[in-house]
């Protein structure tokens, strides 16, 4: 397997912590998103999105971090990142697509560099707006935890929601952003990130952190 990745981008991440969860072994290539590596010629040749993460495997090439993570667990079944009922399948998706539908495309790296350079919106109003969208999309994510509560977004084994919410929570903790008003978010937060592959998956631990 290789996977196309840069170490801070949380889609790249949920992908290395689905991964790890997993225990499988990967070629690491760094794609550098601030330097624009993603919209060079030699990318555009492996990705017709010209996005990160972009994985590998048997001549197969997938995109999408959430279309990967469903095809990993369906291609190494253990441990299951979904669970076995419909019913519960369905919570979980929908747990991701919260925060990766409703959250990251209005606060990823091309949304804010044109709020900057195309809207011409200071640093500071840019970090609002960033601040805005991940405060109240939480709420949305705290309210379903609510309502089920488990050690981590849903039961007492990580799934796919898990890996969307951790490297959403290591962003908003870049940004500053408040997150005193979601204690479950957080709780499952800190519960994920006792386990190893959470940890190690970590964007400081990348081979492109440096």
């Amino acid at each position: 397997m290789e996977l196309y990745s840069y170490h801070r981008s949380s889609a790249s991440f949920r992908v290395r912590i689905a991964l790890a969860l997993k225990g499988l072994d990967y070629d690491y290539h760094g794609v550098h998103l601030q330097r624009s590596e993603q919209l060079q010629e030699s990318y555009a040749a492996v990705s017709a999105s010209r996005l990160v993460p972009l994985l590998r495997d048997e001549g197969r090439t997938l995109t999408q971090s959430l279309a990967i993570i469903e095809y990993l667990d369906e291609t190494h079944p253990e441990p299951p990142l979904l669970p076995p009922t419909p019913a519960e399948r369905a919570r979980v998706r929908a747990l991701a697509l919260d925060i990766a539908c409703e959250i990251h495309p209005l606060d990823n790296l091309r949304v804010l560099r044109y709020l900057v350079r195309d809207m011409r919106l200071s640093e500071d109003d840019k970090n609002r707006w960033y601040r805005h969208w991940v405060e109240t999309g939480l709420e949305v994510v705290e309210r379903q935890l609510l309502a089920q509560p488990a050690t981590y977004c849903h039961g007492q084994t990580p799934t796919m929601a898990d890996c969307v919410l951790v490297p959403q929570i290591f962003n908003a903790q870049r940004f500053e952003c408040r997150l005193d008003h979601v204690p479950q978010v957080m709780r499952v937060f800190e519960a994920c990130m006792k386990l190893p592959a959470f940890d190690h998956s970590r964007p400081e631990n990348c081979p492109d952190a440096g």
